[in-house]
């Protein structure tokens, strides 16, 4: 007696073990977990930095620029002294200078400025890239975990099933050993047996696969994996529940996703390097001030006094005004408005695209929501059908035959009841994904 308890204590303590080691997760843990750790938006999470230092360089580049220089220089032969102005032969001399320059544009046809824009609007660009990259890997969870909970509700009825076979097995027997049914009808109701363990088998099959998926999607590490499952929601599918909203209504919510927004800035960006090509072909002013002085061996005078005496400033203006550079300004205006009416055409065909993809999904769901009311009605009515047809088979009154077919078409019809229910409900999910909701169970 001592030995059995300290067995069933060793077993609770090991079950106990890998339970609370097994991590269940939440549609939502899903999601975010991806979200957050997919290499693919980490990737473009570092393009968003890179259009950010752009745009940030642009801003710089209206700056002026400064720079300095110094030289030291060493010559032999001839030369000439700058305050006699006499050739000086074979002597080495030595001279030291100094300058400091600075430039700016003054105006350039604001072609910087519409640069600057362009660039941020680049960033913009970039930051919908992540965000859109990030709602298409919820969409793929959503299906993966939907598919995950199907799978295991499909495995739960096998089970089900099974038992119930089971104990319908033992029946049989009871009544074969009483002589009330023939060996051949215990034998059928066997085989029925061991078709749907064979269907438990494939379920678990299916199970394991659809849970593979989804960690994959998740890109868990191995142990993380090993001990993953899902949250198995109770009562959460409104089964009497329509779509409120029209296609259009959604629509107009949908207006505010990622690649519409991608859209609408590629346009704003080709707008922008439009105006900054125009800018180029206008005339340019910028001005040049620049100080140095010099010190040489050929002048009287301390190194320092030198440099006061021989400072030299400068200011100046230029003007440059584009005549004629082989079309090349011409051409690269051309395309710049070619690529604006693409871009705005781009635009129509992502709107268009969206709406279709709206109309095609709310159909969808109108479709799903009636299959699963039909699928939930047939697998009632076989389900009454098939009580009636056990009661019959437990009294003789209806052949093994008869018994494992109505068997077989209840499993059948609650498989499709909750294929149908699934669907409906990930349509219902996709629906809520273009109102802008967040999508959880």
């Amino acid at each position: 007696m001592k030995r059995k308890f300290f067995i069933l204590l060793l077993v609770a303590s090991v079950s106990g073990a890998f339970c609370y080691g097994q991590k269940v997760w939440t549609l939502q843990q899903c999601i975010d977990y991806a979200r957050r750790n997919n290499l693919q938006v980490k990737m473009e999470e570092i393009s968003v930095e890179q259009a950010r230092n752009t745009a940030s360089q642009s801003k710089w580049d209206m700056a002026p620029s400064l720079n300095a220089g110094a030289s030291h220089n060493m010559s032999w032969g001839r030369s000439v002294n700058l305050q006699t102005l006499e050739i000086i032969k074979n002597k080495r001399s030595m001279s030291t200078s100094g300058n400091l320059s600075a430039s700016a544009t003054i105006f350039q046809g604001l072609s910087k400025l519409n640069s600057i824009k362009s660039s941020s609007t680049q960033l913009k660009i970039s930051e919908q890239q992540v965000e859109k990259t990030k709602n298409d890997i919820t969409i793929q969870i959503t299906r993966a975990y939907l598919q995950l909970l199907l799978a295991k509700q499909i495995l739960q009825s096998a089970r089900q099933s099974c038992q119930s076979t089971s104990e319908q097995v033992d029946r049989t027997a009871k009544l074969v050993d009483a002589g009330s049914q023939a060996y051949s009808t215990l034998l059928e109701v066997k085989a029925q047996l061991a078709n749907e363990k064979s269907q438990v088998v494939s379920a678990q099959g299916d199970v394991r696969t659809n849970l593979l998926t989804l960690t994959q999607l998740l890109d868990l590490p191995e142990e993380e994996a090993r001990n993953f499952d899902v949250a198995d929601p109770q009562d959460t599918l409104p089964e009497n529940l329509l779509p409120q909203d029209s296609a259009e209504g959604i629509y107009s919510q949908a207006l505010e996703l990622p690649q519409i927004k991608m859209a609408e800035y590629s346009l704003q960006k080709s707008q922008y390097d439009y105006k900054a090509v125009l800018g180029r072909m206008m005339p340019s002013l910028s001005v040049q001030a620049g100080y140095g002085s010099y010190y040489t061996d050929g002048q009287s005078g301390a190194f320092f006094t030198q440099f006061e005496h021989n400072k030299n400033p400068s200011l100046g203006f230029s003007l440059s005004i584009p005549v004629f550079n082989g079309l090349a300004y011409r051409t690269s205006t051309r395309n710049a408005r070619l690529a604006v009416e693409n871009n705005r055409l781009l635009l129509q065909v992502q709107k268009q695209s969206l709406y279709k993809e709206i109309q095609a999904a709310y159909n969808e769901a109108l479709n799903s929501y009636e299959r699963m009311l039909a699928a939930k009605e047939n697998m009632i009515s076989i389900q009454e059908s098939f009580t009636y047809t056990e009661n019959k088979f437990n009294v003789g009154m209806m052949n093994a035959t008869d018994y494992n077919i109505a068997k077989a078409n209840l499993f059948k019809a609650i498989s499709s009841y909750y294929q149908a229910k699934y669907q409906y409900l990930f349509e219902l999910k996709i629906l809520d994904f273009y109102r802008g909701k967040q999508i959880d169970l």
